[in-house]
């Protein structure tokens, strides 16, 4: 069985509802205990770092989270689900993550000049640096749907596995040993995106 884990914030019956589409056992939770003894776990979500960070604490989650990851547990995570895992965020003042990996979280930022918005919305490309195994049916360049403000910058470069243009290059895949995580959205981003929710649930039966 796969966690989704529900803090209340972001689009967890569609991520919910595209495992399902690829036969996923999975359950949606906010009991520790449901987490601890699932195969992987499943932290999607949409709005602000802080309240994530916020209600996670409040309903005593963010050290299970961390020590499942820490013990090799399968984890995959989706735009906020990435960002939470560095360092901090400077979304709305400086806000402590879970310091999984050395980095921050920060704005897009363009000159007066330029016509890109914010957030950056719609479809994009991304760019292998290293392919993960969750992604093995995913080609090089593929679309992807994208919907955020902010994007990570790692201190370690070795766990970048996926980059995308938008005004600068940005890191929209990592990827170290039990941990997937992902800017863009699998679970909007229709075959390709379910192909990635698919590669996540075989990745946990192994």
């Amino acid at each position: 069985m796969i966690a989704i884990v529900d803090y209340g914030m972001g689009n967890i019956r569609s991520v919910e509802k595209g495992f399902i589409k690829v036969g996923a056992d999975v359950r949606v939770t906010s009991d520790a205990k449901i987490i601890t003894d699932a195969k992987g776990i499943v932290l999607p979500g949409v709005g602000a770092f802080r309240d994530c960070i916020k209600n996670l604490d409040n309903l005593k989650l963010l050290d299970t989270i961390v020590k499942e990851i820490q013990k090799g547990k399968p984890y995959l995570g989706i735009c906020l689900g990435l960002q939470i895992l560095f360092t901090e965020s400077e979304e709305f003042g400086i806000c402590r993550g879970l310091d999984v990996f050395k980095g921050r979280v920060v704005k897009f930022r363009f000159g007066a000049g330029s016509d890109l918005k914010i957030p950056h919305m719609g479809w994009n490309t991304v760019k292998f640096v290293k392919k993960p195994p969750v992604f093995n049916e995913i080609q090089d360049n593929a679309y992807f749907y994208f919907v955020h403000s902010y994007y990570v910058v790692p201190d370690d470069k070795g766990i970048v596995a996926g980059v995308t243009e938008y005004g600068i290059e940005f890191t929209s895949i990592v990827w170290k040993d039990n941990i997937f995580a992902t800017q863009f959205h699998p679970e909007k981003s229709q075959e390709l995106g379910l192909k990635i929710l698919k590669g996540f649930n075989e990745f946990v039966q192994i």
